[in-house]
């Protein structure tokens, strides 16, 4: 029920006006402006109908006191005996929405009242909607950075940003239709993990900033990014199916405010960064901005630092096992560099063929698969996994007939595995072209 504060210093005309309003609305009476001034700040009342001309404080100095203490056009309707038409035109330019003269009939009160109140609706529908996220319900970027401003200026706390980890791969893979289900979900997740206080909003596309108040410490950050991250590919694999294998993750980089600076322009750059060096570096995770943080010259960046970081661990035979993110990597680099060094190429797709009285464990049977791929072709090839019951390989420096003598060793380690006896396979072949 709308709430309504009523200020009147007669008792009667205070009497009869709440007899007329308290049917439809919650309503609270002053007989002055200070004790009005104190009901607002407990209530918060949706309007305010005062008397125009009262001892001590008029009307406008209410309405002027209220609407300066709290910075926001507070909804007033005033009303007064008073038959000068200057006095109406003063309401108004002190921003009343209404003006009604005593002695008033009840329906003429009432439907200015709702009027007031169907209007005020209006506005803040308008507000929310100029300020939201249309997919997410989040606050949009514009809104967000206003908020921010504000906040990094005078809270304690901690300014995330957020970003989804091989998001591209959905649009590509499932289509938009998914990617937005994926991004609602995502939106919904950040919300969860932060509380009624925090502040959240969508930057754009996959990326999205929050603010948690009161946050100061990293154990609390690094709780964030793993629940986040556990929920997000659960969620997934609800919209996508449990054989999703796109490895969808979040990122996640901070600053501390005050301890890192109170200008958000400052902030965003240092909390920008460290989401960059968190995708730079393995993804699926988050840092925390420090100032004083430096390479020692051990860990600069020489030649032989660079091979370690960059180089295979546990090295295996045959070809190279990928995730679906480093095996797209692969493939753009083969594909620049057959039209470039005139290098044949190509992309197979090999599918398991369940049959209807099958005696084998597909999961199983999917597993031993993978190992086949893996261990049969050569450390020059890679091989990635693509859902259930789908496998890719590159084969570099292939053409036909060379792809006919690969599968035909591919089918004959599959026949002399225990798998291989139930379950064929079929396959679907293209050169690389750049």
């Amino acid at each position: 029920m709308k709430k309504i504060l009523i200020v009147d210093d007669m008792k009667v005309s205070l009497m009869m006006t709440e007899n007329m309003l308290s049917g439809e609305y919650k309503t609270f009476c002053a007989s002055s402006g200070p004790e009005a001034i104190e009901i607002y700040h407990q209530e918060r009342p949706d309007m305010v109908l005062s008397d125009l001309q009262m001892p001590g404080m008029s009307g406008y100095e209410l309405q002027k006191k209220l609407q300066s203490e709290y910075q926001e056009q507070i909804p007033f309707m005033f009303m007064t005996a008073d038959q000068d038409e200057e006095a109406e035109s003063k309401g108004f330019d002190n921003g009343a929405m209404d003006f009604i003269r005593k002695p008033f009939r009840p329906d003429v009160l009432l439907r200015r009242v709702a009027n007031i109140l169907q209007t005020v609706e209006q506005i803040e529908g308008w507000k929310r909607h100029a300020s939201t996220d249309s997919l997410t319900g989040l606050l949009n970027k514009t809104s967000a950075e206003t908020d921010l401003k504000e906040v990094c200026r005078q809270a304690t706390g901690a300014l995330m940003m957020i970003d989804l980890d091989n998001f591209k791969l959905v649009n590509d893979i499932y289509g938009h239709s998914m990617g937005d289900k994926i991004l609602i979900s995502f939106a919904d997740i950040i919300r969860t993990a932060m509380r009624p206080s925090d502040l959240v909003g969508r930057l754009g596309g996959d990326e999205f900033i929050a603010f948690c108040q009161g946050m100061c410490d990293e154990a609390g950050i690094a709780n964030k990014s793993e629940y986040i991250n556990r929920c997000l590919l659960q969620s997934a694999k609800d919209l996508m199916g449990e054989d999703m294998m796109i490895p969808l993750g979040a990122s996640m980089g901070c600053v501390f405010v005050p301890a890192h600076g109170t200008h958000f322009s400052e902030l965003y750059k240092k909390v920008d960064k460290m989401l960059y060096s968190v995708k730079q570096n393995g993804k699926h995770g988050y840092r925390i901005y420090d100032e004083h943080q430096a390479l020692s010259p051990e860990q600069l960046a020489s030649l032989t630092h660079i091979e370690m970081i960059l180089g295979e661990r546990n090295q295996l035979p045959g070809a190279m096992a990928l995730p679906l993110d480093g095996f797209q990597a692969v493939y753009r680099f083969l594909r620049r560099t057959v039209g470039i060094y005139n290098i044949p190429a190509c992309i197979l797709v090999f599918s398991l063929n369940p049959e209807d009285d099958e005696t084998f464990p597909l999961l199983e049977a999917e597993d031993q698969f993978y190992q086949v791929l893996q261990t049969t072709l050569r450390k020059g090839d890679a091989v990635t996994r693509n859902g259930s019951n789908q496998f890719v390989v590159l084969l570099s420096n292939t053409g036909y007939p060379e792809l006919g003598h690969a599968v035909e060793r591919i089918r004959r380690n599959w026949e002399n595995t225990p798998a291989g006896e139930a379950l064929s396979f079929s396959y679907e072949w293209a050169d690389l072209m750049p």
